[in-house]
């Protein structure tokens, strides 16, 4: 089955490995493209394709009182000023379908929320766009069970799907990868990507927000690359003790250049043999 998804001039499931990274959620321009423009600088010195992330509104944050990011207008106005001073393809969520059309607009990639993924109305909408989609696996569903989130997206026509595994619910406040969704998804026909930032999160765990383990990332991320994923998904922050959103599992901008260099070398390897 042909795994074969183009994204700007990268060809996703053509046997690279790319690259989804950026910070959780969009905290300020400045602050928004100086990350871009240094993890474009990193992600060319490892020869390998990136994709620019982050959310201009985080819906499903555990208390009230959560940053949420500048909203749908200002959030996207950002991130078309990253894609015009940096060529990098953007992804954001969306979280509802009036974010869809406008949101269509700016970003190259629409990413369906993993909450969100059963969200018939939503997921058909941001297919019908034509858009290339992400659609993140719910940690409530086993693998096989976004066959069915797969055909819903399928249904408009568009084939330029894609899944994100980011851990499954294990007991409370807890998650856990079982790699042979990877597999499983795969052959679903998507390109699969592995989250290996949200996959070391610890939902709720710090009462009013999710804690995290992000001394796991590289552990996961070279798990993925050997399991052969298309590509990884990873939140990226200058100082993740200060992140507003999602800094216990996000990984530091200083420690991405030696991380990336060691997962392009092993995927590189791993070609090699075959």
């Amino acid at each position: 089955m042909n795994h074969l998804r183009q994204i700007g001039n990268i060809d996703l499931g053509a046997g690279t490995l790319l690259l989804i990274a950026g910070p959780c959620v969009i905290e300020d321009a400045g602050l928004t493209l100086e990350i871009a423009q240094a993890l474009q600088e990193h992600a060319r010195a490892a020869g390998l394709p990136l994709i620019f992330k982050a959310s201009y509104d985080k819906a499903n944050r555990t208390s009230i009182t959560s940053f949420r990011g500048p909203g749908l207008a200002g959030g996207l106005e950002i991130l078309a000023r990253v894609k015009e001073a940096t060529g990098l393809p953007v992804l954001s969520d969306v979280h509802q379908v009036s974010d869809v059309v406008p949101a269509a607009e700016v970003l190259d990639v629409l990413q369906i929320p993993a909450f969100l993924c059963r969200q018939t109305d939503l997921v058909v909408a941001a297919a019908g766009t034509g858009k290339p989609v992400n659609i993140k696996k719910g940690q409530f569903l086993a693998p096989w069970d976004m066959r069915a989130v797969v055909d819903k997206a399928r249904s408009t026509g568009n084939a330029k799907i894609f899944l994100t595994e980011r851990g499954a619910s294990f007991g409370y406040n807890n998650l856990v990868v079982d790699f042979r969704s990877l597999a499983i998804m795969r052959n679903l026909g998507c390109p699969v990507i592995l989250d290996v930032t949200h996959s070391v999160q610890l939902p709720g765990g710090q009462g009013s927000c999710s804690g995290g383990q992000r001394e796991f990332v590289p552990l996961l991320a070279r798990a993925g690359v050997a399991a052969g994923v298309d590509g990884l998904f990873m939140e990226v922050h200058p100082d993740p003790d200060k992140a507003l959103c999602d800094g216990p599992n996000s990984w530091p901008l200083k420690d991405v250049p030696a991380l990336w260099r060691q997962l392009a070398g092993l995927h590189e390897f791993l070609r090699g043999q075959g």
